[in-house]
């Protein structure tokens, strides 16, 4: 079974941290390794904290963990990730001008692993 659910990939504050180490250090790659889901949504999908699932988008498809978000700072539907190396494959490579490919809003199908 899967749903589909909006990514908005964003900056995270260990990011941050982790970018002054260099993008290969733990630091960053931990902050870019896992999405946020709002508590509700993985009580009906069934999925447990740190499990991994698919992301899938139009553009490419990752296999990720996930954590359990505040209900109160994430959304029911929505889905929250660092910026890195996986929200990057979600993104298509038309930047429409800016020089940012679109990374806001990404509609996904998330399915269990």
């Amino acid at each position: 079974m899967s749903e589909i659910f909006i990514l908005v990939p964003g900056r995270s504050s260990q990011q941050g941290c982790g970018i002054n180490e260099g993008k290969f250090n733990e630091t960053y790659v931990n902050a870019t390794s896992f999405v946020q889901m709002n508590p509700n949504d993985m009580l009906r999908l069934g999925i447990e904290d740190e499990e991994k699932i698919e992301l899938k988008s139009d553009f490419g498809r990752i296999e990720i963990a996930v954590r359990k978000a505040k209900a109160d700072e994430l959304p029911v539907g929505l889905l929250f990730m660092a910026y890195g190396d996986l929200s990057s494959r979600l993104m298509g490579g038309d930047t429409h001008g800016s020089g940012m490919p679109t990374s806001k809003g990404l509609d996904v199908e998330v399915k269990k692993i």
